[in-house]
């Protein structure tokens, strides 16, 4: 059993361990109760994991790079009264030798061809040849020569956009929270990037200048995400040792379950529109940089929403968990929950019938004799008490009758005559 399930006692009306199965209505009213820090080594293993695979991805097979990057020329027209076709257009080059070229197909009669970079003899024969494959003039096919010096200076104006996102992001973070929240989202960012590359690496799609500016979109989502859950745990740090038992990563996991589903709303939102984006540009409009920009954006905010609750807030739980402070909070809950697992729940005490006759009132008719004088005739039967002594009579405002005076007890003799005892006193 768990550190959480072990704490918190089973109640079949309440969600949870132990008690009733989540329902949808749970989720919408914020009343979950997951796991989620108590069983975070399951989320440290599969994010680790992707991590894994998508740096061997990018070390070995690398990113598709675009012509921005790697340079080369690209030819961009529209087929007249037909549909593209990527065979045909690839015989169409191969009479010029480059029958291995790029060729894309936007909408059903955009076509988009990219070779390595060419002289201005080459590209003017295979203008021609596209041209007559496309049934247009000449000046309708658009020719772009680019050389990869743009690529270099795209990617080093990111990386410093990225380093400079770092460190104004752990600046502000280490002011509004503390400097171990600002490195727990960092690390979710990085994560963030690297599995996002990662399946590019993967799937082989193209990296273009679109790309890289949903990168950087990516790196405000996913701090946004973060910065709503940190601001949760921050506000219910105030709580802290209200609840017998309670720990830092207790604390850490209510606080994920309260915003569950502002944070699950707020991926949703921004994942629809991106969709359209993607599915538009992929098979509407055949906007190829839209679905570049669109793609990048898409995995993003989905890798953002996971990693905010199941890599930030973990960290962050780790973390300050090693504070003397809280640490001393965790051994004291541990040590008071394995007292209660060893002596259990105190049994009441048992009284004995005597000590509840005892201790009860005296509220029977027969707990108090009343003192009435026999009638003539009648013998006076004194109350049964059971064996225990009688219960004397409550005072009266009434003063007691004097007693009879009656003959003096025996002192071992004869009692002594009066003119006896003058003689003696005198």
């Amino acid at each position: 059993m768990s550190e959480l399930e072990r704490t918190y006692a089973a109640d079949p009306s309440q969600p949870g361990p132990g008690g009733r199965r989540h329902r949808f209505a749970d989720l919408y009213h914020e009343h979950t109760n997951y796991q989620f820090i108590d069983r975070s080594w399951r989320w440290a293993v599969l994010s680790g994991s992707a991590v894994v695979v998508s740096l061997l991805f990018l070390i070995i097979g690398g990113l598709n790079l675009g012509i921005e990057f790697k340079g080369g020329t690209q030819w961009s027209f529209t087929v007249d009264g037909k549909s593209a076709s990527v065979a045909d257009v690839r015989d169409v080059l191969a009479g010029s030798g480059q029958g291995n070229a790029k060729v894309l197909i936007l909408g059903s009669s955009g076509v988009r061809v990219q070779t390595e970079e060419l002289a201005a003899k080459e590209r003017d024969a295979i203008t021609a040849d596209l041209a007559k494959y496309a049934g247009v003039d000449e000046a309708k096919v658009s020719v772009t020569n680019v050389g990869p010096t743009w690529g270099d200076r795209v990617s080093k104006k990111a990386l410093q956009a990225v380093l400079m996102f770092f460190v104004v992001i752990a600046i502000y973070l280490s002011f509004r929270f503390e400097w171990r929240m600002a490195v727990a989202a960092i690390i979710a960012v990085i994560h963030d990037i690297i599995i996002t590359a990662g399946v590019y690496a993967i799937t082989g799609f193209e990296v273009t200048p679109a790309t890289v500016v949903a990168f950087l979109t990516i790196l405000g989502f996913s701090l946004y995400d973060t910065v709503v859950v940190f601001d949760k745990v921050k506000e219910n740090e105030a709580t802290l040792g209200t609840v017998k038992g309670d720990t830092y990563s207790m604390m850490v996991n209510r606080s994920l379950n309260q915003v569950l589903m502002r944070s699950l709303n707020t991926s949703f939102v921004a994942v629809l529109p991106v969709m359209s984006l993607l599915v538009v540009g992929r098979f509407g409009l055949g906007a190829v940089g839209l679905q570049d920009f669109a793609l990048a954006l898409f995995i993003g905010l989905i890798t953002g929403a996971y990693s905010s609750i199941y890599v930030a807030t973990p960290i962050v739980a780790w973390l300050k968990e090693r504070e003397p402070k809280y640490r001393s909070i965790r051994e004291r809950a541990v040590v008071a929950r394995a007292r209660n697992e060893v002596t259990g729940p105190a049994a009441a005490p048992v009284t004995p019938p005597a000590a509840r006759s005892a201790a009860a009132p005296a509220t029977a008719p027969s707990a108090v004799a009343t003192l009435e004088p026999p009638v003539d005739g009648d013998v006076a039967e004194a109350p049964d008490h059971g064996g225990e002594e009688p219960v004397a009579p409550a005072p009266t405002s009434e003063p007691a009758p004097k007693p009879m005076p009656g003959p003096k007890p025996a002192t071992g003799g004869v009692a002594p005559r009066p003119r006896q005892q003058r003689r003696k006193r005198k």
